[in-house]
């Protein structure tokens, strides 16, 4: 026998109410408004940077250049690759997004009425001292129903405010997610020149302990002659012993590196990628381009993840005070049932047997020691404190910029200086070498050449590792490494947060 549950006129009429005015609700959460930035609206200008030029309409923004496209080196380009697959920071970022994505959908279901089929029997044993009859009796009862249990009308914009704050929270997340990526690629860049680097100082090293060792034998072999004395043969060794020395901390030093590059990577090292890592022994100036495109400081608001995610926890905490607001107002929940019952199984299909309940409930708070003040209270204080970390997100973001921008010029005329330093004492220590080998000066002088020599080369190799890594952390200040392949100019700008669903 088939049975239809009919909802009374009554019910329905209220039900449609109740959603209109759910519907019509107000929300009490305060008119955002973006904090203005307390930034210039031009970077620095002065000696220590380029001259500034207008914007190509045609011109790629940093933020837009994939990693791909910026970092020319298919080697690092295959390690960044690995470590966006298997780097355990950037995967705990990603299931924090996914947590909070279940947490806005969890409290987003909070406005709509939550609807179960329960059923169930009952069985009791009444005395006969208490029974209406004043005879024993078993009482029995069945009964099913669609149950929708407190479901609170959202007439102040308590309920959508928690939500709002709930989806703020997730897109400040997955902002952050994107940060944290943005962050990995300069890093595992940085460890991979840091690397070559010191196995290039290694290689310098090498070739200077090798000349080092000549010349301590050839002043070895002028004492015995008594062409040279005791003292030339201890500076000597004095020189030998440093590269001696310097060779072992490069190379412990390129050890470690390679060590800090398996962990950004999340992986072991193939022996493919191993043995090309061991052939990486000088720092190409190559790697990355020469000069980056700064755009305007406005720019950064909507190019850096970290600036978006601290102006998502403001919009969640300007949420947070709509719904510490309603907390002051009546609250009216509705509970209801429908259904069949009666006090026999099978009674339960029979005509007649249609039972309903209807328990609206509104509770209006009159003392509560405080808290709902101290809540909104809180409410508010929690938005200045968001307010300050979005003004120093911004200050912060500048500051990078600015920085990268005095390095862009400065290290180029540094580089271009130690370069010539360079060639200068490599003259010198060939002079010096030959007038040693004639007689026409001490060893003493040689040995000074020497040192000023690997001293310069090794500095050189420095200024240009600074270089490069201040071209990276540039590239990731103005927005640059969340996708993968540049993007045409003049395409809008793809946001990189996901609908929660």
């Amino acid at each position: 026998m088939k049975t239809s549950i009919e909802v009374p006129g009554a019910l329905k009429k209220l039900s449609l109410i109740a959603l209109a005015a759910a519907l019509a609700g107000c929300s009490l959460s305060p008119r955002y408004e973006r904090p203005q930035a307390p930034i210039a609206v031009s970077y620095p200008t002065g000696s220590a940077y380029e001259q500034a030029t207008p914007a190509d309409a045609d011109q790629v923004l940093t933020a837009d250049i994939g990693w791909r496209d910026f970092f020319r080196d298919p080697l690092l380009q295959q390690l960044i690759e690995l470590s966006l697959e298997s780097n355990r920071d950037l995967q705990m970022a990603a299931l924090n997004v996914e947590a909070a994505r279940a947490m806005y959908r969890i409290q987003r279901a909070d406005l709509l009425p939550s609807l179960d089929v329960a059923g169930g029997s009952v069985a009791e044993r009444l005395p006969a001292d208490i029974s209406p009859t004043e005879a024993t009796q078993i009482n029995r009862r069945y009964d099913v129903a669609g149950v929708a249990t407190a479901w609170e009308l959202d007439l102040w914009g308590r309920i959508r405010n928690l939500s709002d704050r709930a989806l703020a929270s997730y897109l400040a997340l997955d902002e952050t997610r994107v940060a944290a990526q943005m962050s990995l690629v300069s890093e595992v860049a940085i460890a991979y020149l840091t690397l070559r680097a010191d196995q290039a100082l290694l290689s310098l090293t090498s070739d200077t302990l090798a000349t080092q060792k000549r010349s301590y034998e050839l002043t070895a072999q002028l004492v015995e002659a008594g062409s040279a004395t005791q003292l030339d043969l201890r500076l000597a060794e004095i020189s030998l012993r440093t590269a001696e020395a310097n060779h072992a901390v490069y190379t412990r030093q390129a050890a470690s590196d390679r060590n800090a590059l398996v962990l950004l990577l999340g992986q072991p090292l193939t022996t493919e990628l191993s043995q090309q890592l061991d052939a990486a022994t000088t720092l190409p100036d190559g790697i990355v381009p020469t000069s980056l495109p700064s755009g305007l400081p406005s720019e950064l608001l909507v190019r850096r993840p970290d600036i978006r995610a601290a102006e998502q926890m403001l919009l969640g905490a300007n949420a947070n005070i709509g719904a510490a607001r309603a907390a002051f107002f009546p609250t009216i929940s509705l509970t209801g049932s429908a259904g069949t019952a009666s006090a026999s199984l099978d009674g339960l299909f029979y005509s007649g047997s249609r039972a309903w309940s209807f328990l609206p409930q509104i509770t209006l708070p009159i003392f509560r020691g405080g808290a709902l003040q101290a809540n909104l209270d809180m409410a508010q204080v929690q938005k200045r404190i968001d307010i300050t970390n979005y003004e120093k997100a911004i200050q912060v973001a500048f500051s990078e910029v600015a920085d990268g921008l005095a390095g862009q010029r400065t290290l180029d005329d540094q580089i271009r200086s130690e370069q010539l330093l360079v060639a200068a004492s490599q003259s010198a220590y060939e002079l010096a070498e030959q007038r040693f080998k004639e007689g026409m000066d001490d060893n003493l002088t040689l040995l000074d050449a020497q040192r000023t020599l690997y001293g310069t080369q090794q500095t050189l190799v420095r200024t240009r590792l600074a270089r490069l890594n201040n071209l990276i952390n540039l590239y990731k200040a103005l927005g640059g490494g969340w996708i993968e392949h540049t993007m045409q100019s003049g395409s809008s700008v793809q946001q990189p947060t996901q609908s929660p669903g």
